[in-house]
């Protein structure tokens, strides 16, 4: 294992293109982004590409690294690495619904309601078949298209593509991730105790759950819940100042 003085020379000497430098980095690192990438090896996504999405996340920690963020480079790497997947994961490993299967979905959806209203029970599929005029199978998957994942940068509607379906459904959490996401908040961070900074970083760049990390620091699921409340609502009071 490297020592922080080392991986800070290293560091610094891949940023100025020493190649080598970033190959030691990488490999030395390799455990810690396999480590990182298992959480996703059921998300399908084969698990060799995981590792390459890992590594692009970690080249890019090395390029934006500085030593003035005052946190060491793994800290750093982690969510650089589960960002990078996340990223690919929102933009091309979801299902794509084009918009003429989600339109012909609305459609539909509207039609059986008129129909239902009007004769008591449901049309066939054989019958919306003929009265769109599309082939049987066309109607299964418009229908089903509901069902799909979509991704929450999606246009909310057709007439109006400057808006995502995240603006609609943006809340406290996000708030909370945004902050903690950025890095002009690491000053505010240091201030907290140990077990404080220890929470957050389990719980907002390693993605546990309130109760793994009770059973990590061998507290209550309660208290875990008690004390992120209380660091968020310190970090927001501080950031207002």
């Amino acid at each position: 294992m490297l020592d922080n003085e080392e991986i800070l020379r290293l560091v610094n000497l891949s940023q100025q293109g020493d190649q080598e430098a970033k190959t030691v980095l990488l490999e030395e690192n390799s455990p810690l982004i396999k480590s990182l990438i298992k959480r996703f090896k059921d998300k399908g996504i084969e698990y060799d590409d995981l590792y390459q999405l890992g590594c692009i996340g970690f080249l890019k920690a090395i390029k934006n690294f500085k030593a003035e963020f005052g946190v060491k480079f793994s800290t750093y790497v982690v969510p650089m690495v589960i960002g990078e997947i996340k990223r690919f994961m929102r933009d091309d490993g979801l299902i794509k619904v084009s918009r003429a299967l989600k339109s012909l979905n609305l459609q539909i959806n509207k039609y059986i309601e008129q129909y239902v209203s009007k004769n008591q029970n449901k049309p066939s599929i054989e019958q919306l078949s003929k009265h769109f005029g599309v082939e049987e199978q066309e109607i299964i998957m418009a229908m089903d298209s509901s069902k799909m994942p979509i991704s929450i940068y999606s246009p909310l509607d057709d007439d109006n593509e400057s808006l995502n379906i995240i603006d609609r459904i943006e809340g406290e959490d996000d708030y909370n991730l945004k902050m903690l996401d950025s890095l002009a908040l690491k000053s505010i961070i240091k201030t907290l105790n140990k077990r404080e900074k220890r929470i957050i970083l389990l719980r907002y760049y390693l993605d546990k759950t309130q109760s793994e990390i009770a059973k990590e620091l061998k507290i209550s699921q309660v208290q875990v819940s008690r004390l992120e409340n209380k660091i968020l609502t310190n970090l927001k009071h501080k950031l207002s100042l």
